[in-house]
C-alpha cells in the first residue's frame, strides 16, 4: 500500500524521537538533584504514537505541574501534573479509504521519581479523558463514541542543563469503559520528547 501524505508528519517525527531517545546520556541516571532542577516546571512536548493495524498519530502537548502537592512512597517522591494535548490520528478507514481524526485530551498524571526525587529516571501513570472530532472507524474496528478514556503507564529520564530535557516511552489504552458498545479499544506505544521551561 503506498504511503499516504497524511502519515508524513509522524514518519518525519519518529526518527527524530528515536535519535533523541538513543542519545540520552547514560550518566543521567546517576545525576543528583540540584535546587536548579527544572523537572517540576511546566513543559511542552512532541510525541509519536503507533497503534494497532497501522494506526499512528502525532501529538503536541503541555504538562502543568500541581505545584504544592507531593508525597513520599517507598523512598521515592510522587508528584502530579495535568497533561493537556492535541493529536492527529491517521488510519485505514472504511474499506478503500484512508482517514484521519483530531483528538483533544487531558490526563491527571502521577509521577514517581526514585531516590527521594533525586533520580533522573521516573515512572508515571494516569487516567484521563479524550474527545475526537469524529468516531474512530477502521476496516477492523469501530468506536461507538467520540468521547473515550485514556489510561497510560510509562518510564522516562530527564537530562541536560538543569534536566530541562525529557524522553519517555509510554503505553496507552483508549476506550469508552463500556458506556456504549461496540467498545474495542485501541492500544498505542508512545515516544515523547519534552522540554521544561
Amino acid at each position: 500500500m503506498p504511503i499516504s501524505l497524511c502519515r508524513l508528519p509522524v514518519l518525519r517525527l519518529a526518527p527524530v524521537l528515536a535519535v533523541l531517545a538513543l542519545t540520552v546520556p547514560l550518566h543521567a541516571a546517576a545525576q543528583t538533584a540540584a535546587t536548579t532542577d527544572a523537572v517540576h516546571l511546566p513543559s511542552v512536548y512532541v510525541q509519536g504514537n503507533w497503534g494497532e493495524h497501522g494506526t499512528d498519530a502525532a501529538t503536541l502537548g503541555a504538562t502543568l505541574p500541581w505545584t504544592t502537592w507531593r508525597t513520599d512512597l517507598w523512598g521515592s517522591e510522587v508528584r502530579g501534573h495535568w497533561d493537556v494535548y492535541a493529536s492527529r490520528w491517521s488510519f485505514d478507514g472504511e474499506p478503500g479509504r484512508y482517514s484521519h481524526s483530531y483528538l483533544l485530551g487531558v490526563t491527571p498524571t502521577l509521577r514517581l521519581r526514585p531516590d527521594q526525587g533525586r533520580s533522573a529516571w521516573f515512572f508515571e501513570g494516569g487516567i484521563g479523558a479524550t474527545v475526537a472530532n469524529k468516531r474512530f472507524v477502521t476496516e477492523r474496528k469501530e468506536f461507538s463514541t467520540r468521547f473515550n478514556f485514556a489510561s497510560h503507564i510509562g518510564v522516562g529520564v530527564n537530562f541536560g542543563e538543569q534536566r530541562r530535557h525529557e524522553v519517555s516511552l509510554r503505553v496507552q489504552h483508549l476506550s469508552n469503559a463500556g458506556i456504549k458498545h461496540p467498545n474495542p479499544g485501541e492500544n498505542l506505544v508512545q515516544l515523547r520528547y519534552g522540554y521544561h521551561f
